[in-house]
């Protein structure tokens, strides 16, 4: 049963307030992303909004499959042995995120799961909107 009404994470708490974002203008990428050998990137595993204070908005998925909100900073990537490297980088490439580099965000809505919480957000500017959701634990973005 999906709600929008607000509501607390039962592992991650409150996360956010979402009504703290309106009007944050986002200036800056950062993503996380899964590299194996030589193959392409994959991800975004995280993504962080850089806004023009220099905060960031982290959006990211729990072990419970919610979606998770908060204002982390980045952290540095990180090796994972045979199974590759994560690597946490400037850029806005790859994601929807991207062309909205330089407008400031104008409203965002939530979506909730009775059982998990938080299970998606959409992030609306002037001229589109970015829908972040967690699909079996993975972080998908849509826009």
């Amino acid at each position: 049963m999906m709600s929008t009404e607000p509501h607390v994470c039962p592992l991650h708490g409150a996360a956010v307030d979402h009504d703290r974002l309106v009007g944050r203008r986002v200036v800056q990428i950062v993503a996380a992303r899964h590299r194996y050998d030589s193959e392409e990137a994959v991800g975004p595993l995280e993504i962080w909004l850089v806004d023009g204070l220099g905060d960031y908005i982290h959006i990211r998925t729990g072990s419970d499959w919610c979606l998770i909100v908060d204002d982390a900073a980045p952290h540095a990537g990180y090796d994972l042995g045979e199974s590759g490297r994560v690597e946490v980088v400037t850029s806005g490439h790859g994601t929807p995120f991207a062309r909205y580099v330089g407008e400031a965000i104008s409203s965002v809505d939530e979506r909730f799961d009775a059982r998990t919480g938080r299970v998606g957000l959409e992030i609306c500017f002037s001229t589109g909107s970015v829908q972040c959701g967690s699909w079996r634990g993975d972080l998908h973005l849509a826009g």
